[in-house]
């Protein structure tokens, strides 16, 4: 693999071409000390300070009382162990703020390659929806798997120069709670040929996809020879798509062959085998019974979480879980 071909699957770089059939995206550069930030784990974990009250850091970090606790009295002996001012990214945070408004009050991030799907546990929601900047911020900076965005993503490659790209972005797609998973299909394409399309959420047997397996394969098929055939640069490449209700197909991403995707329900050895010049014979494969469901690949807890530190991380979750706790309260409430 190349790093050419790894460039070409970056977000900031597919999805001007194919904007018209994916998800709205908007798409922000980000300055070098941002990266820094979310790469630095010589200290506690503090989300930035935020420009505004509707994200601050909780409001007793900021209490004019309790600020008395974290100040050192002036030629102190323990002056020199103050910590360092938490970070703050302003121009960003309006950035972000505008385009969160712009695509409906709701959105999902993801670097150049990778979303923090990993980190979705710290969420009170429990899955990567985003309302400010500082549930952003909090998802990026504890998934452990966006670091092979920051530090690995040329790791495979035959020709490699750099353990990073120049310049990282920050994909802020629109939030969509009405997304079924058993709708999402990886697809692999070889020698500009597609070899294979996977059911895309593996852990689950979905019944209406046997009813459907024909008719998806044919749809998928077509999709991919009107919108995507010749137009993605490289030769061998997956895609993912989403299958709406009313049977339009939406591209999601497109990953390296290969290195560090996934193939689920293939293995990479039967993929790699020659397709035949014209051949239509392309195999969906899907979870077929409850029994063949396949185990989740990311399930561990990062060590960081264990700091429970006011204005950690972990600190965050439990307040956005109490948040959570407390609105379903009064909704049962209310409807009672």
């Amino acid at each position: 693999m190349e790093e050419k071909e790894v460039n070409q699957c970056q977000i900031q770089e597919w999805y001007p071409k194919f904007k018209s059939i994916s998800i709205k995206t908007h798409i922000h550069e980000l300055p070098e000390s941002f990266i820094q930030y979310l790469l630095d784990d010589s200290g506690p974990f503090l989300l930035p300070v935020s420009i505004s009250n509707d994200d601050a850091l909780p409001n007793r970090i900021h209490n004019p009382e309790e600020e008395e606790d974290y100040q050192v009295p002036e030629g102190s002996d323990d002056e020199s162990e103050q910590p360092p001012p938490p970070p703050s990214f302003p121009e960003l945070e309006l950035k972000v703020k505008e385009s969160i408004e712009s695509l409906g009050g709701a959105v999902f991030p993801k670097l150049n390659w990778s979303a923090p799907k990993d980190s979705a546990w710290i969420s009170s929601t429990g899955s990567l929806r985003c309302t400010t900047f500082s549930e952003i911020v909090l998802l990026l900076r504890s998934s452990d798997s966006l670091i092979h965005d920051l530090c690995h993503a040329y790791d495979s490659c035959n020709n490699m120069s750099s353990s990073r790209p120049p310049n990282f972005f920050l994909a802020l797609r629109k939030w969509y709670p009405s997304l079924r998973p058993e709708m999402e299909f990886r697809c692999f394409v070889r020698s500009q040929c597609l070899v294979g399309i996977s059911q895309r959420e593996v852990t689950t047997f979905y019944p209406v996809l046997l009813e459907k397996k024909n008719y998806l394969k044919q749809l998928i098929q077509q999709f991919y020879e009107d919108n995507v055939h010749l137009k993605f640069e490289s030769r061998n490449y997956t895609f993912d798509v989403y299958v709406t209700k009313d049977e339009r197909i939406k591209v999601l991403d497109f990953n390296p062959w290969g290195a560090f995707t996934l193939p689920l329900l293939f293995n990479w050895e039967e993929l790699e085998q020659s397709p035949r010049e014209g051949s239509n014979d392309v195999e969906l494969r899907i979870v077929e019974s409850q029994c063949a469901v396949r185990p989740g690949l990311k399930t561990a807890v990062p060590y960081d979480y264990l700091d429970t530190r006011p204005g950690s991380g972990w600190d965050q979750f439990l307040r956005n879980a109490d948040e959570e706790l407390q609105r379903q309260t009064r909704s049962f409430e209310a409807g009672a």
